[in-house]
């Protein structure tokens, strides 16, 4: 899931590209910080960096670099123009990109120190000490990597990765947590970030959802994933209708295999997350699609076909998904704290309907789909899902695809771990390797720019926890 518009209008780029002309001091991008308008009725925010000597543009939890060109000017990753306009006594009162303009709305905002560097008190020196996770009677029972029977080698491994994590070698990560044998023996975090920030899923949510389907059919409000989808959605007329398009099931759905003209991969789709992004309804939107391809044909990656898959689960249970979610879902692993707001329209453009979780509880849903669908001797998703949803049902990216979940393996020191993920732009991971009774929950920052989630799990995880 991706915040379309912002990538296109502020992207990250390197702060320093090559034969840049203007170098800005960090007093001079300072200048520039505040709350501004942004589209569709939302704000945004900049705010200057001390520890990169960057400007950012913050919009809700996403950051992204803006590069200074000129004075006043700033380029995007395609590098478009982003100038800052002033009044006649120099003060900045807004910017304007693409021959819109937007305001300047305040200057009081608050950037804390700790949102710039990993750890506050080690951005001179830094010694890691391990420390086993605190239990904190959440349902997530903890222990430690000592008393696991982990080499003072292996452990090295781990002290390695938190020294580059914190020196910057492996910027804007944000959460590691290990779970061993289902208990919770790592949790670190950094910048501003700690056990109880909720953090956004971004495409992690699609497993969500998922896994509600798979509840629903439990339930018996959805009677299979081969129900055919345009069934229940008798109130629309759809545009580029055939019969093709009456066969998509809902299993389609779930593998990305719809047939739909949508697949992020294609910047010619018609189906792309910005034209979603900002057309009236989301469902309507994606089902309106011409069809391409036979369904359960070629995988295609289509966040509309989750969002459709969201709004059956809506319509079957008669309850809003994220309350469906909390009742059957989060209640029984004890998730008392999230944010979704699942509106598939225009109002959820910058933040595309996903979920908000805390990392600890992102390694619940991991464990629980490790152990089979079962939480604390209760079965919250039957067996079978979590089965059906590990096992190759399409091709999507040139990688395995099950149930809204990616079936990817990593090499190590010459050992392939093969694995199930729940992933999202950023760095947001949820990997499951049952071989080595390990779930690795990994979140950060790293919008539209590559995360390094996997090399840490691939270089110092996976490695550390192998049995040699």
């Amino acid at each position: 899931m991706r915040q379309q518009l912002f990538i296109t209008l502020l992207c990250a780029t390197h702060c320093c590209f090559a034969q840049q002309p203007y170098k800005a001091t960090y007093n001079q991008l300072k200048e520039y910080e505040g709350l501004y308008e942004y589209t569709n009725h939302s704000t945004l925010k900049i705010a200057a960096s001390p520890a990169d000597t960057c400007l950012y543009a913050i919009l809700n939890e996403s950051r992204y670099k803006l590069s200074a060109f000129d004075k006043d000017l700033f380029v995007n990753m395609s590098k478009e123009k982003v100038l800052f306009i002033r009044n006649k006594t120099h003060a900045i009162t807004g910017y304007t990109y693409n021959k819109d303009t937007f305001r300047l709305l305040s200057k009081k905002v608050v950037f804390p120190r700790s949102m710039w560097y990993p750890r506050l008190t080690a951005e001179k020196y830094f010694a890691y000490q391990y420390r086993q996770p605190k239990d904190l009677k959440d349902g997530l029972p903890t222990g430690s990597i000592i008393k696991s029977g982990l080499a003072r080698l292996d452990t090295a491994l781990l002290a390695q990765m938190m020294r580059k994590i914190v020196d910057g070698t492996y910027p804007r990560v944000h959460s590691v947590l290990i779970i061993k044998d289902g208990k919770l023996v790592f949790e670190e975090y950094f910048y501003e970030y700690n056990r109880d920030s909720l953090h956004e899923l971004r495409s992690a949510t699609k497993s969500f959802v998922s896994a509600l389907t798979g509840i629903a059919i439990d339930k018996g409000f959805i009677k299979d994933i081969n129900t055919p989808v345009l069934s229940y959605f008798p109130e629309y007329n759809f545009t580029n209708s055939s019969d093709s398009k009456k066969r998509i099931t809902i299993e389609n759905l779930l593998t990305n295999q719809s047939g739909l003209d949508c697949d992020i991969s294609n910047d010619k789709s018609t189906g792309n997350e910005t034209q979603m992004g900002y057309a009236d309804d989301w469902v309507k939107f994606t089902l309106d699609l011409p069809v391409i391809d036979t369904p359960g044909g070629k995988g295609m990656y289509c966040s509309g076909n989750v969002i459709v898959a969201g709004r059956i689960i809506e319509k079957a249970t008669k309850q809003p998904l994220p309350e469906f979610a909390r009742n059957n879902l989060f209640a029984p692993l004890g998730i008392k704290n999230f944010k979704w707001n699942f509106k598939p329209d225009p109002s959820s453009a910058e933040t595309f309907c996903q979920l908000y979780l805390r990392p600890r509880d992102m390694a619940k849903f991991g464990l629980l789909f490790y152990n089979k669908g079962k939480w604390n001797g209760k079965q919250i998703v039957s067996a079978d899902w979590v089965q059906q949803s590990f096992m190759k049902h399409s091709v999507v990216q040139n990688v395995d695809y099950g149930y809204l979940w990616w079936i990817k393996y990593l090499d190590a020191d010459g050992v392939r771990y093969y694995g199930r993920a729940a992933q999202g732009n950023g760095g947001q991971k949820i990997y499951i390797f049952e071989q080595q009774n390990l779930i690795t929950v990994i979140t950060g920052g790293n919008y539209n720019t590559q995360s390094p989630s996997d090399e840490l799990i691939r270089k110092y995880i996976l490695p550390a926890f192998n049995k040699k």
